[in-house]
């Protein structure tokens, strides 16, 4: 039997960015899972503030190139990828200068909330679905991580859901008390219009809000999993209301049976 192929979709990760739940759980999950026998591969954004010598990122020729039009501007998508020696893993990181080369991660010097992560969100979900693709690495089960990788479920299911690489890829969303107060640009919606996605699709898209965003996630994933010990009421009704696999929080140190039995759970649904 072929090794199950878990994609993981990581808003941050350590050691490249200072410790954070998400960027622990995204540094020692996909170890933990590798370790259980299966094939992994992991996706961040290449921010600024990453220092690329220390890490030893290097660039992808024959991964870079693409251009990645949203909102009718193109962004040419940059790869890069560095090891995680002791771990026996390589990170991939999404690279652009307009969205990535800020010496900040999605709040300026200020505190404020980037005017455009909502594009920053939408070029890092189609830079990782495309670089998968050249990869030609099809994900059994994609993992996504933070409010960054939200779009990944949408244009899985709907944009991709005929591309050989995608068309029987599970989707599950670990949610995080990573709240943002404030509205996404008004026309985020229009932004995230691609081939396959309907209007009716972007519904929760639409709100711009923190909650509209994770719901619109949770309407096209296979699973969900809470990460943090509270979040988003308004999230944790949502999903309550879901007829989808749901994993309650795990202790911090003793996770990661519980991740692999549940993707274990979640690849066995059969696609009606």
């Amino acid at each position: 039997m072929e090794k199950a192929r878990v994609l993981y979709v990581a808003q941050e990760m350590v050691p490249y960015l200072k410790d954070s739940p998400i960027g622990l759980m995204c540094r020692y999950l996909p170890q933990g899972i590798q370790d259980k026998g299966k094939e992994i591969r992991t996706f961040m954004p290449r921010y600024g503030i990453i220092n690329e010598r220390r890490n030893q990122l290097h660039e992808v020729i024959r991964l870079s190139g693409m251009n990645i039009i949203i909102n009718d501007t193109d962004h040419p998508l940059i790869i890069k990828v560095a090891s995680i020696q002791q771990a026996r893993m390589q990170v991939y990181f999404i690279d652009n200068e307009d969205f990535f080369q800020r010496k900040f991660v999605n709040h300026d010097k200020t505190g404020k909330f980037f005017k455009d992560n909502d594009e920053r969100a939408i070029f890092f979900a189609r830079g990782v679905l495309e670089t998968v693709k050249k990869l030609g690495w099809g994900p059994d089960l994609i993992h996504c991580h933070g409010w960054m990788s939200a779009v990944v479920p949408l244009y899985v299911k709907k944009a991709y859901r005929d591309n050989p690489m995608y068309e029987s890829s599970k989707v599950i969303l670990s949610v995080y008390d990573d709240n943002f107060n404030v509205k996404l640009s008004k026309d985020f919606g229009a932004k995230l219009k691609f081939a396959g996605v309907s209007d009716k699709d972007l519904k929760n898209y639409k709100k711009g809000t923190y909650a509209g965003l994770i719901h619109g996630a949770l309407d096209f994933c296979d699973g969900v999993i809470q990460a943090s010990d509270t979040i988003d009421p308004e999230v944790l009704e949502y999903i309550q209301q879901l007829n989808i696999p749901f994993l309650a929080k795990q202790p911090d140190d003793n996770y990661v049976d519980a991740y692999n039995e549940f993707y274990d759970q979640v690849l066995n649904i059969q696609t009606t």
